[in-house]
């Protein structure tokens, strides 16, 4: 089938979602985590960012697979010109939640590609509009336990997607990996 790659690839990455994507997209991989440094000059933009993080990470797993295509990735969410991280506790999860009701925010991941000696970068960016929440929602939401490790405090793959009211751009973005453009460009960078 022209839309699947023959090949193992190697996702660097330990995210539970981008390895769900893989594997509903019937890609055969192996998880190797790079483990780099994310801090990053906060004058970088949200594209900026998510570029260089997956780019690190892509290049630091690359020496312990060489032989095999690599895709690595970093997503943030950003809103009001700031990049939201992951909330250290509850309080915080409940603040990022505030601040994205009845909002647009916008969900950026970059993607870096290693194969065949070559490197590809790029990023895409989805919006996201939520309804406007309610404090009981916000709590309840929050004491799913849905918010802790993730970007914006939610996950559109879970229950956080109640929350949302309408998006803009590929879905699976927002989860965590542009799959089809990933895939389609990993092709292209395989068949060169």
């Amino acid at each position: 089938m022209a839309l699947k790659i023959d090949r193992e690839l190697v996702l660097a990455s330990s995210s539970p979602s981008r390895k769900m994507l893989l594997e509903q997209a019937g890609v055969s991989f192996e998880v190797v985590v790079s483990g780099v440094d994310e801090t990053v000059p906060a004058s970088l933009s949200p594209a900026q960012t998510v570029e260089l993080l997956a780019e690190r990470k892509g290049k630091a797993v690359l020496p312990l697979r060489p032989d095999k295509p690599i895709i690595a990735a970093d997503s943030v969410v950003s809103i009001d010109g700031l990049i939201l991280g992951k909330p250290k506790d509850d309080q915080e999860a409940k603040a990022t939640l505030r601040r994205l009701s009845g909002r647009t925010h916008q969900i950026f991941t970059g993607v870096c590609l290693l194969a065949n000696g070559r490197e590809e970068v790029f990023h895409q960016s989805t919006k996201v509009t939520f309804y406007p929440l309610t404090e009981e929602e916000i709590a309840d939401y929050v004491a799913l336990g849905e918010s802790q490790g993730r970007a914006g405090a939610y996950g559109i793959e879970g229950i956080g997607v109640v929350l949302v009211q309408s998006i803009e751009g590929d879905y699976s973005n927002i989860v965590g990996l542009p799959v089809a453009e990933t895939l389609r460009r990993l092709r292209k960078l395989l068949q060169a």
